[in-house]
């Protein structure tokens, strides 16, 4: 009996640990999107230093697509997963052609990059 609560409390003291995000991870996993964005520059896409809390189809200068400027969204935690994960489900006739990052956790470590790369040097900080 006393194993399995020991199971059971050792489980509970490592769940958090899986569901943490890990921005050194995500920062290996931004390497799938610099073929067309940067971190403080435009290239094919838009740059992506202050992403989170920026409305969609905003950076002046860059060339949208009229989709992702009609589409209102506000890049948060919670638009950006559903866009990243299928984003021309989530904006039809975006110009990212992108099929999207399949994985939940993959996304939330990308989001955990690009918060923690935000305030740095990388983004002009």
């Amino acid at each position: 009996m006393w194993t399995g609560w020991l199971a059971l409390g050792w489980l509970g003291a490592f769940l958090p640990a899986l569901a943490a995000t890990d921005a050194v991870r995500g920062e290996q996993l931004y390497v799938r999107c610099i073929a067309c964005h940067a971190l403080a520059t435009d290239r094919v896409g838009p740059r992506h230093c202050g992403l989170l809390g920026r409305r969609a189809g905003s950076v002046q200068g860059f060339e949208y697509s009229q989709a992702m400027k009609k589409s209102g969204l506000v890049w948060d935690e919670k638009t950006l997963d559903r866009f990243l994960a299928k984003p021309l489900a989530v904006v039809p006739g975006s110009s990212m052609t992108y099929d999207g990052v399949p994985q939940a956790r993959d996304r939330a470590d990308l989001m955990a990059y690009l918060k923690a790369v935000n305030g740095t040097p990388s983004c002009g900080q």
